[in-house]
C-alpha cells in the first residue's frame, strides 16, 4: 500500500496533522494502536499555563522571549513567536471546522475548573463548559448544581465548596438515571459513557427535563457532569432551551465524554477528507536505506509493506507507549531514534509526586525542522511531533495540547513545502 504520508499515532496530534495534509490533497493514513490520551482531556486544550521556573503565564506569546531564556530547545521556540501565533489559530479553525466548538485566545489565557473544583488557567476551552476571564468570579449568584445517583467520577462537594467560596448560592440536586432510561426494567451502570449515550436518546432527554424542570428554581444556570451525548454535539443548547436557564458543564474524572467525543469528531473530520484511519493496528518494522525510510510493516498486514514519501512519528510518550523505559535506558520501541534522557536513573524522578519529575521531558531528539535523529543523523522524511519530543514538561507547563497541534501544523506545514521544493 502506498501513500504521500504515514502518520504513526492516532491522538490529537496525528490527527491535526492528517487534517492538515488532506486539505491539501495529499493521501494520508494514519495507524493508531488505540484509545488516545485526548479520552482523559477535561474540556480543555493549554497552550503555555506556566514557565519552567514556576511563574505563572497570562499572554502566551508574550511569555516566549522568557521561555527562550529559560529553556532554549522548547518546541515552541523551535516553531518561532511568528509561525506560534500563526499555527495557534489555525488550530482552533481545524478544531471549529470539525464541529470543536471552543472559546479563548492565545493571547491570554482564560480560567476553567478542574475535576478537583481547583482553577486553572487554559487556552481553548469547549463552549459547553464552566470558564472564566478572571480566576476568582463566575457570571452567577444562583446556581442549580446536579448530580447523578451512583456516579462516582464527579464530586459535587468539590464544586458547592468553589461556589461558596466565591459568594455563589448553591441549590444541591440529585437524580436518579434510572427514573430517566427508557429501559425501566434494565440495570443502568453509571458510568460517563453509559450516562452519555443515554442522553442520546431523544425521549430519555425529555424525561430528564421533566424530573429537573420543577427544581431549578430561581437558579441563574443549571450545572451537570459533562457526560452528556457522545453522538450529539448541541445537547447543551436543546437542555438551555427546554429548561429554560442557562446550562453548563463541570469537569469529570476520565474517560471523559467530551474528550472521547473530541476524538471522534476529529476522527471523521480526516476520513471525510479522504484520509484511512487504520484502528487497532501496530507499526512493528521499520525499515531504513541511507537514513531514508523506504517502508513499513504493521502486526494487521503481515508481510504486506506500507510505503510512503514522508513519516510522521506522532506516538506518543510513556502514556501511550510511544517511549519506553528500561532499567537504564529510554527508548522509542517503533523507530529506534536518539532519545534525550538522564542517564543516571536516580534522576528520573522525584520522591515528592507533586514535584517536576525529570522524565516529563524525555522524549524524541529532533532538529530545528523536527526531524527524527537516528544514531546523530537527520531521517530526510520522518518528523516527528506532539507528546513524542523532548524538551518541555507538558504537566508542569500547562502545554500539552499547545505542543500537539503547533508541532503538528508546523511538521504538515514543512512536508507540504518540501514537495514543492522537490
Amino acid at each position: 500500500m502506498i501513500f504521500d504520508t504515514i502518520i504513526i499515532g492516532g491522538g490529537l496530534s496525528g490527527l491535526t496533522c492528517g487534517i492538515h495534509l488532506q486539505k491539501a490533497g495529499k493521501r494520508c493514513v494514519i495507524i493508531s494502536s488505540g484509545q488516545s490520551a485526548l479520552h482523559f482531556s477535561s474540556g480543555s486544550f493549554d497552550l503555555l499555563n506556566t514557565l519552567p521556573d514556576g511563574r505563572s503565564v497570562s499572554d502566551p506569546v508574550q511569555s516566549l522571549d522568557e521561555l527562550q531564556v529559560q529553556n532554549p530547545s522548547h518546541p515552541y521556540i523551535k516553531i518561532g513567536k511568528t509561525d506560534f501565533i500563526r499555527l495557534a489559530e489555525k488550530s482552533q479553525q481545524l478544531l471549529t471546522d470539525a464541529s470543536i466548538s471552543v472559546g479563548g485566545s492565545y493571547q491570554r489565557n482564560h480560567y476553567r475548573l478542574t475535576p478537583f473544583a481547583i482553577t486553572k488557567p487554559t487556552w481553548l476551552t469547549m463552549t459547553d463548559y464552566v470558564s472564566s476571564d478572571q480566576p476568582d468570579s463566575l457570571p452567577w449568584k444562583n446556581v442549580c448544581l446536579v448530580h447523578f445517583t451512583g456516579y462516582l467520577d464527579f464530586h459535587p462537594d468539590f464544586f458547592q465548596g468553589k461556589f461558596q467560596e466565591l459568594g455563589i448560592k448553591v441549590q444541591n440536586v440529585e437524580l436518579d438515571l434510572t427514573k430517566v432510561s427508557i429501559r425501566k426494567n434494565t440495570p443502568l451502570e453509571v458510568r460517563s459513557t453509559n450516562i452519555a449515550r443515554l442522553f442520546d436518546n431523544e425521549e430519555a432527554l425529555d424525561n430528564f427535563v421533566r424530573l429537573l424542570a420543577h427544581k431549578v428554581g430561581d437558579a441563574d444556570a443549571v450545572l451537570l457532569p459533562a457526560c452528556l451525548g457522545l453522538e450529539r454535539t448541541n445537547i447543551v443548547n436543546i437542555l438551555s432551551r427546554k429548561l429554560g436557564v442557562e446550562v453548563k458543564l463541570l469537569a469529570t474524572f476520565p474517560p471523559t465524554v467530551s474528550g472521547i467525543r473530541a476524538q471522534y469528531l476529529l476522527k471523521q473530520r480526516f476520513m471525510q477528507l479522504g484520509g484511512t484511519y487504520m484502528l487497532g493496528d501496530t507499526v512493528n518494522q521499520v525499515d531504513f536505506e541511507n537514513n531514508h525510510i523506504s517502508k513499513i510493516f504493521t502486526v494487521n498486514h503481515g508481510n504486506i509493506p506500507l510505503r510512503g514519501e514522508e513519516y510522521v512519528l506522532c506516538s506518543g510518550s510513556f502514556f501511550s507507549e510511544g517511549l519506553v523505559a528500561l532499567p537504564n535506558d529510554v527508548v522509542d520501541p517503533i523507530c529506534g531514534l536518539d532519545v534525550d534522557y538522564i542517564s543516571d536513573r536516580k534522576e528520573w524522578f522525584a520522591s515528592d509526586v507533586f514535584d517536576q519529575q525529570n522524565y516529563e521531558s524525555f522524549g524524541i531528539r529532533t532538529d530545528e525542522t523536527f526531524h527524527g535523529i537516528k544514531n546523530g543523523q537527520a531521517i530526510s522524511n520522518l518528523h516527528v511531533c506532539g507528546a513524542s519530543l523532548s524538551a518541555f514538561n507538558a504537566l508542569k507547563e500547562g502545554c500539552g495540547g499547545g505542543v500537539s497541534m503547533l508541532t503538528a501544523l508546523y511538521v504538515a506545514e514543512d512536508i507540504l513545502r518540501q514537495k514543492e521544493n522537490k
